[in-house]
């Protein structure tokens, strides 16, 4: 099968679709032949909420959901936010997997954070050692919070077969990045 042929008909939800990640992912799909990109903006589904997620795969109907979303900040946000952080990502992920699954939607695809891999973790970094500690203190509320994505991924897969993986980028930089290390 052609890959334009596979991704033609599909539904794609990519939630923080309008981000620095999220608008390069939504670019590739829409090159692939997707028609139907669905991103929810925050001011009309804010994914902390679980009615608001139910209103979003109401409203999307999709096949797949890419989810990128995330509350985060540099080194100054990440300290004066850290409980907000670590909620925000926490509820958002469980709840949009969870939702996702009971929706039956077909595949869920969530995105980790090097954030998460222990402080003092060998450098080159390898999957083995992402439990082997804590991570550094100013990302250890945000990282942990993906971090249990990973976690829900791999359970729901093993007790409902569902279709969940987590991909784990070692970092991300370019062209519409923020590097403002306040915000």
């Amino acid at each position: 099968m052609k890959p334009e042929i596979f991704w033609a008909d599909l539904r794609v939800c990519v939630t923080g679709g309008s981000g620095f990640l999220g608008s390069y992912v939504v670019k590739e799909l829409q090159r692939r032949g997707v028609k139907d990109v669905f991103i929810p903006r925050k001011q009309d589904y804010n994914l902390v909420h679980n009615e608001a997620v139910k209103q979003l795969l109401h409203d999307a109907q999709p096949d797949l959901i890419i989810h990128l979303a995330a509350s985060v900040g540099g080194i100054g946000a990440n300290l004066q936010h850290q409980a907000e952080y670590f909620y925000d990502n926490l509820m958002m992920g469980v709840q949009l997997l969870h939702e996702a699954y009971c929706y039956g939607v077909e595949k869920f695809v969530a995105i980790g954070t090097i954030c998460s891999y222990p402080k003092l973790a060998p450098i080159p970094f390898r999957e083995d050692d992402l439990w082997n500690g804590y991570p550094e203190e100013t990302n250890a509320p945000y990282g942990l919070a993906k971090k249990m994505m990973l976690v829900q991924s791999q359970v729901y897969r093993s007790q409902y077969e569902y279709n969940s993986i987590y991909l784990l980028p070692v970092n991300l930089y370019g062209p519409g990045d923020n590097f403002d290390p306040v915000t």
